[in-house]
């Protein structure tokens, strides 16, 4: 009865979905009650798998939807592909992306696994440093990109201030494009670093001490220690949030919009990023097909990298139960 159940719930959530993506109550309709036989038949089955089935079908729809996007901008895309100025954005978009994703993700990772590092030692205070890292996560990101705004002025800005100790001459953060894609890192890095080190520290946590005891006694150094027991154990922590920073850098826009006032970079489009050009395409240029195209070319290109990291997960994670 209770696989009944649930099978009668989720038709009822598919009938606000299907008449949504169909817009026609007739094939809604149609569609409902070919999944509802298709159910009952898979249920006269021992061997049936619930599970996998809605997967399947989770998929269909995906791709439906995938589908459906570029069959109504299909004109629009066209002209994208043969226009020499979109399809050079578009690049520039992606190279930007790309490179931001590049300077974001491990730095932050190794940034944050040092923090975790220092926080899970028996220091005084750690409760106050904990919550300090993490503050900055849980800010508004907009008032973050203003206060950041001021720190990278060219003539009064904190950073430079701090830089002239070390006899650098001043770098025009916001005004020079060479900088643009290093200066929005600075401020996501500056930002995510304590949410990565918090989980960190939870995974560090979680590993039990007898295996650190008897490294101990085995005489083992606290180098190898880290090699052989920590990060091998750490490495499903690792791999939650390399998935989640690698998407977080995808979606970057909020910080470029703020630091340079609206505009895709001081210079030649040099902060020009993927969810900017969407952005761009919508909104500033109400051209609605080929913003929905592009949109879904970025979610493509997540859903490979994220496809691929858990490939690689499956040979690299180490899971102890």
């Amino acid at each position: 009865m209770k696989k009944y159940s649930f099978i009668l719930s989720t038709l009822a959530i598919l009938i606000s979905i299907f008449s949504t993506l169909l817009h026609d109550t007739p094939k809604a309709i149609l569609a409902l009650g070919a999944i509802a036989l298709s159910l009952w038949v898979m249920t006269r089955f021992r061997n049936f798998n619930l599970t996998r089935f809605w997967t399947i079908l989770f998929s269909l729809i995906l791709l439906y939807l995938i589908f459906r996007g570029f069959l109504y901008g299909g004109r629009d895309i066209f002209h994208w592909i043969i226009d020499t100025k979109d399809k050079n954005d578009f690049i520039k978009a992606l190279y930007n992306t790309g490179y931001y994703v590049i300077l974001t993700v491990p730095i932050t990772l190794a940034l944050a696994l040092g923090i975790a590092l220092l926080l899970n030692a028996p220091i005084k205070m750690r409760a106050v440093f904990r919550t300090a890292y993490f503050i900055p996560f849980v800010t508004s990101v907009v008032a973050i990109s203003l206060v950041w705004q001021w720190i990278f002025n060219d003539d009064y800005g904190l950073l430079n201030y701090f830089l002239s100790f070390f006899g650098i001459q001043k770098i025009a953060w916001l005004k020079d494009e060479r900088w643009t894609i290093p200066t929005i890192a600075i401020v996501s890095i500056w930002r995510m670093v304590g949410y990565d080190a918090v989980i960190f520290l939870a995974g560090l946590q979680n590993i039990d001490k007898f295996y650190y005891e008897a490294a101990e006694v085995d005489g083992a150094s606290t180098w190898q220690k880290f090699m052989y027991i920590t990060w091998p154990l750490l490495s499903p922590t690792t791999f939650f949030l390399t998935i989640v920073s690698f998407i977080g850098a995808f979606k970057v826009f909020a910080a470029v919009f703020v630091l340079y006032q609206g505009l895709p970079g001081p210079y030649n489009k040099s902060g020009l990023t993927m969810v900017y050009y969407v952005f761009d395409l919508f909104y500033n240029q109400q051209r609605m097909g080929i913003a929905c195209a592009a949109a879904y070319l970025l979610f493509g290109i997540i859903l490979i990298f994220t496809m691929l990291q858990f490939l690689i997960g499956r040979k690299m994670v180490e899971y102890v139960s």
